[in-house]
């Protein structure tokens, strides 16, 4: 097969821990066609199909140069067995461009993996509301009131904005309340920007954990995202520590009850987040995690999504 990565730029990759290489590398492996492209790359123009300025690559093997390019060249989408949409946050506007663009390609014959339209009706953080039997106490407002009064019935909250990612932007209150008008100020600027503010959840002390649903299924292992040196954020790109651990009994029932929802939308990957048995977010636009898990517990995670890949495929 011949699977088109539309992705950040290859450079930028850390390939000791970057999910979409491990998938590159596993597809390579098992004798795919591997090529990539940039968001910015997209292309359409009324009647012709959707293209994009692709790079068909090669996985050297090496730590330093890791993949070689074969062949350069402006291609359709349609063209490919697959397309695996792996640029990483923020959900921005040209995000948003990008998967109308997919969207296009895909009436042209494409298969895209997620789903363009499952990608915008998900967004990582309102895709919580639909599930909100396992999520924590939530509030999704611009209403610096409404914040106010969720922190006096609660006592000890986590405020965040909606379009963060890796932690970012992501600020506790106590019981005291201490700078609670001063970070509504900062993440709701007058009223104009939504905000979501939850329960603070203890359990975050035994980590994040990072769940991952592939195909409709639930991987075996989960990534604990572990808070460091009195931070309450557990992500690892706020320097919080990753252990792998077996997914627990009561961790598998509640991602069992959401992956096959998910997947019937054509979400493929879905990346949950869960402190305690609490999900606390939907990540669909570019889950990772899988070295992680595989390097620390030998499961093998870029063989799960290939094979779920493949499935869809067949």
């Amino acid at each position: 097969m011949n699977i088109l990565f539309v992705a950040d730029p290859l450079a930028s990759f850390k390939t000791y821990k970057d999910s979409t290489f491990a998938m590159m590398r596993e597809l390579q492996r098992r004798g795919h066609a591997v090529a990539a492209c940039e968001p910015a790359h997209l292309q359409w123009q009324g009647g012709q199909p959707v293209t994009a300025l692709v790079r068909r690559i090669q996985l050297t093997g090496h730590a330093d140069d890791w993949y070689r390019v074969t062949h350069q060249a402006r291609e359709a989408l349609k063209d490919f067995d697959a397309v695996v949409m792996r640029k990483d946050p923020p959900f921005d506007s040209e995000y948003f461009y990008a998967t109308h663009l997919l969207e296009q390609a895909e009436r042209e014959g494409a298969r895209v993996f997620n789903k363009p339209a499952a990608l915008r009706d998900h967004p990582e953080k309102l895709a919580l509301m639909e599930f909100a039997q396992y999520a924590p106490p939530t509030l999704v407002t611009r209403s610096p009131e409404a914040i106010r009064h969720f922190h006096a019935e609660h006592r000890d909250i986590i405020l965040k904005p909606l379009d963060g990612m890796g932690g970012m932007g992501i600020f506790r209150v106590g019981p005291d309340g201490m700078n609670l008008g001063s970070i509504i100020e900062t993440l709701n600027g007058g009223g104009h920007t939504s905000v979501m503010v939850q329960r603070y959840l203890p359990e975050i002390v035994d980590g994040d954990k990072r769940l991952l649903l592939i195909g409709g299924r639930v991987a075996p292992y989960v990534l604990a995202r572990i808070p460091q040196g009195g931070e309450v954020r557990g992500n690892l790109a706020a320097g919080g520590k990753g252990v792998a651990q077996p997914l627990s009994d009561d961790n598998r029932a509640v991602a069992e009850a959401m992956a096959p929802v998910l997947a019937a939308r054509g979400l493929l990957l879905v990346g949950l987040d869960m402190i305690g048995n609490r999900v606390t977010e939907i990540n669909v636009t570019s889950p990772t995690c899988f070295q992680e898990i595989h390097d620390q517990t030998g499961f093998d995670v870029p063989a799960m999504f290939v094979d779920a890949l493949e499935a869809a495929l067949a």
